[in-house]
């Protein structure tokens, strides 16, 4: 069953800014990963499918039921976690907690005991001087307070430490193993890759790539790096290469990498007894390999974005 729905989705703010025919589903109990960099249109998305924005063209749904009009139907079944931590100032951590748990009704102190323990959140400090972790566990604990079915997180563990941030993972694949439906929304591979069924990559506005998680990570079209006798040899070898069973995919030296499908591996292994090889290495490809696909010309991505 489909929880939530993002129908060709158009919100053109000017100047390539905005979300440009946007359309993917999560389905009852999956994590969906949205995995791009900060300004790829990830929030905008987000601030539709609650309903804070109207769209141009296309729509968002929540349980069946369109997001910008019929909100308030949805809102107590939804935990959403914003990018953005804006806080009402005057407030210590308690007492926004205790605002919070009066609008979301339902709420049980002892599992929001356990999201503190958990997060480790000492909620006593005024809203106005916490730091941006402390805020960040606050928002955490309370988009999760009233133990909703649908989860809305957006980059949730920015502004977390290193422990806090893979607390949060373990957390997440507790929620995914009880049934909970999340959208996760980060520029972090790691946690994307570690929690998600399956992800869409967004780049300027667009999704250009939608896919199961494991298909990649299993995928039959693998990567190999050869390294040779020597350059002769390897010259040799690439010239015999048959280019509809392994494709070159870059030459230095005495070293070569070729792609070829998993069907193919007879026909690759047989080419290769003709020759001495010094060493063969299957590189495997990560989540952050595949993003790079779509980002190669963007040089200031690291190991995360």
């Amino acid at each position: 069953m489909e929880k939530i729905v993002v129908e060709h989705l158009t919100k053109d703010y000017g100047h390539g800014r905005g979300v440009f025919d946007v359309s993917f589903k999560v389905n009852e109990g999956e994590v969906f990963g949205f995995l791009g960099p900060n300004g790829a249109g990830k929030s905008t998305t987000i601030r539709h499918l609650m309903g804070f924005s109207k769209p141009q063209i296309g729509n968002t749904k929540i349980l069946g039921e369109n997001s910008f009009e019929n909100y308030t139907n949805f809102m107590g079944k939804v935990g959403y976690l914003p990018g953005e931590i804006a806080l009402p100032v005057g407030l210590t951590g308690y007492q926004f907690i205790d605002m919070m748990k009066k609008m979301k009704g339902n709420c049980d102190e002892n599992y929001i005991k356990h999201l503190m323990d958990i997060f480790e959140l000492d909620a006593s400090g005024e809203t106005k001087s916490m730091s941006l972790g402390i805020k960040r566990k606050l928002a955490v604990v309370v988009a999760f307070m009233n133990d909703p079915d649908i989860l809305i997180l957006d980059e949730p563990t920015s502004g977390l430490d290193l422990k806090m941030q893979q607390q949060f993972i373990k957390f997440i694949k507790e929620e995914k193993a009880r049934g909970k439906t999340i959208l996760l929304s980060s520029h972090i591979f790691s946690e994307v890759d570690a929690t998600c069924d399956r992800i869409a990559i967004i780049k300027d506005g667009k999704i250009v790539s939608e896919f199961v998680a494991d298909d990649l990570k299993h995928k039959q079209d693998k990567i190999y790096k050869i390294l040779f006798k020597n350059n002769k040899d390897l010259k040799l070898f690439a010239s015999k290469i048959d280019e509809n069973k392994v494709k070159k995919v870059d030459i230095n030296k005495d070293e070569i990498i070729i792609s070829t499908n998993d069907k193919h591996i007879n026909y690759l292994i047989s080419l290769l007894s003709e020759f001495e090889i010094l060493n063969f290495e299957h590189l495997k490809e990560t989540l952050e390999d595949f993003f790079m696909s779509y980002y190669k010309e963007d040089k200031e991505f690291g190991g995360s974005l």
